[in-house]
């Protein structure tokens, strides 16, 4: 008899630290991590209709009812959330454009409107009172032949639709009006176009170096703070590492704008995930603004992209800036009004660590889960249950959260599809032979293919464990399994001689440095006045950038900080460059 009892407590006890496992990996988390995991909706894009991909680019979120909504390219639906944290797929009822291109939506008065893209025919105004249920109507075919349209309509309820996505074309306008069911002006307001003999970071191809074709002005969308109205745009192609958005400025949405001395204000050049372009910008809880943008993947096809959010501010001179710095990190989330969405402090522990795996397919070897390049991938031998995945940290370390980014390797799978989900368990250890379950999804029936898990409690670990249940996909392949936390060793050394030459293309800097042998990288970061150092870039293995997204004409001033999985350096003396 008491042995029986015995056996039911034991019982009771594993199943109470099991479920409260569970509960405490399923609640609500306060931080979050880029990119964004969201069940992304896999794509056929017109001559690519046989390669399989998923996507999620071009994001517009709005508040509605204390609560947010976010629209993304072809998504056959979209998103909702109520902390800007945590999302849920919404399948509309009805839905006009099963193919929906760089939408728009608005909150007016009781209502969401929705117009997506459509370069070579007429456009519907979407409109819902209840966009969890989504039982949209339409107001058809008044506006037309609109590529990355936005509707905007001020407080004056005077409404608008700006356009463009060219590398001929600038941003342009037309007044709408409501009373006649959205009816356009037959005037058009041209309004700013590209400047590359000016604006560096306008240059089309990877780091700004296509000096042949021009970059792409796309996705205008506008803010009004304190009576401003700030229109942003997208350059110079979603594909590349340097795609962001700049900002012009007016006292009147049809202008005249005038070029933000700090552009780009959202750049995310460097780094696991490039890219923080074509986005929104939504006031969120506490009345705190996020930026959300476009992060690329470019594996499969160009178009193969993923969603990015970062904290947007004003300063006190009314210029508006996201925060990229550490941005493919950890950082707080908007539910943590204190916080201000800042980077947490939690280290990569895993960046080129030793890294062993049950098996491996030709060249996709597993180094690539931890060298920080989301275009590299492991690749295992079949997707059974019985693969896995160990690492090194090399000293034990405080593990605080993991993200998995799969990878979709000829995944043959198109469109929306029902019942996803992946399944998978990690453990750590001290000493390799006494494993602790520490992330427990073996039953989970999400589809997370960037999964991000903050642990339920904080404890050191020399050992990383990734045992694999299930992926939706045909192969398994992960690009990045990133651990988070602090190592227990030194911070690294401050960086010398370090140096910023602007000498014959004023649009350009070459950067040097000394390497620091305890660094894992470096951030260099640079503004237009030493309180200013808005924009950041994160550079692994290398002690010298080729920056090309300078303003000619404009002064600007440099710094830069080391890195490691223990902390970050002091930084460098602030440099000014003419």
């Amino acid at each position: 008899m008491f042995n029986k009892l015995k056996v039911r407590i034991s019982f009771l006890v594993v199943f109470l630290v099991n479920f409260n496992l569970t509960i405490l990996q399923s609640s609500a988390q306060s931080t979050y991590c880029n990119p964004i995991n969201l069940d992304y909706t896999y794509m056929i894009y017109n001559s690519h209709q046989d390669k399989s991909y998923r996507s999620g680019a071009d994001p517009a979120v709005v508040e509605f009812r204390g609560e947010y909504y976010m629209f993304v390219t072809r998504s056959m639906g979209y998103w909702h959330s109520s902390d800007l944290t945590n999302w849920t797929f919404i399948e509309p009822e009805k839905w006009y454009f099963e193919g929906s291109n760089a939408p728009t939506a608005h909150n007016y008065k009781d209502s969401v409107l929705y117009v997506s893209g459509n370069p070579s025919g007429s456009m519907s105004v979407l409109y819902t009172d209840n966009p969890k249920k989504g039982d949209w109507k339409a107001v058809p075919g008044i506006i037309n032949n609109l590529q990355d349209p936005h509707i905007f309509i001020d407080d004056d309820e005077q409404a608008y639709v700006f356009w463009g996505s060219s590398n001929k074309y600038p941003i342009r306008a037309k007044k709408l009006d409501m009373k006649k069911r959205f009816r356009p002006s037959e005037e058009t307001f041209e309004l700013f176009n590209l400047d590359m003999e000016k604006h560096g970071w306008e240059r089309f191809g990877e780091n700004h170096a296509d000096t042949v074709l021009g970059g792409y002005m796309e996705g205008p969308w506008l803010t009004k703070h304190n009576g401003k109205y700030y229109m942003q745009y997208a350059a110079p192609g979603t594909e590349f590492n340097v795609y962001g958005d700049g900002v012009y400025t007016s006292d009147d949405p049809l202008g005249p704008y005038e070029y933000a001395p700090n552009n780009p204000i959202s750049y995310k050049p460097g780094g696991f995930m490039n890219g923080a372009g074509h986005g929104s910008t939504v006031i969120g809880p506490g009345n705190a603004y996020w930026h959300f943008g476009s992060n690329a993947v470019s594996v499969n096809v160009n178009w193969e992209r993923r969603i990015a959010m970062f904290p947007t501010f004003f300063d006190k001179d009314g210029l508006m800036y996201t925060d990229t710095y550490f941005g493919d990190y950890p950082h707080y989330a908007p539910s943590e009004l204190s916080k201000n969405g800042e980077f947490t402090g939690w280290m990569l522990l895993s960046y080129n660590k030793p890294v062993q795996a049950s098996s491996k397919v030709g060249t996709y070897a597993p180094n690539h889960m931890v060298d920080e390049n989301v275009k590299t991938f492991w690749l295992a031998d079949d997707a059974k249950k019985d693969q896995w995945i160990e690492i090194d940290l090399l000293q034990e370390s405080m593990v605080h959260a993991i993200q998995i980014n799969y990878h979709d390797h000829e995944s043959d799978m198109y469109g929306r599809i029902p019942n996803l989900y992946h399944r998978y368990k990690i453990y750590g250890s001290h000493d390799k032979n006494n494993w602790e379950l520490i992330i427990d999804k073996e039953k989970s029936f999400k589809d997370t293919p960037n999964d991000y898990v903050v642990l339920p409690f904080t404890k050191k670990f020399r050992y990383v464990r990734y045992e694999h249940v299930h992926v939706p996909t045909p192969h398994l392949a992960i690009s990045g399994l990133r651990i988070f936390g602090k190592g227990m060793g030194k911070i690294p050394s401050f960086v010398r001689n370090f140096k910023v030459s602007r000498d014959q293309d004023p649009r350009d800097a070459l950067i040097t440095w000394d390497a620091i042998p305890d660094a894992q990288g470096y951030n260099i970061l640079w503004g237009i006045a030493p309180d200013k150092l808005y924009n950041s870039w994160m550079i692994y293995g290398e002690n010298k950038l080729n920056l090309k997204s300078l303003t000619a004409g404009q002064t600007y001033y440099f710094t830069i900080e080391s890195f490691n999985e223990n902390g970050v350096s002091k930084r460098s003396d602030i440099v000014q460059v003419n």
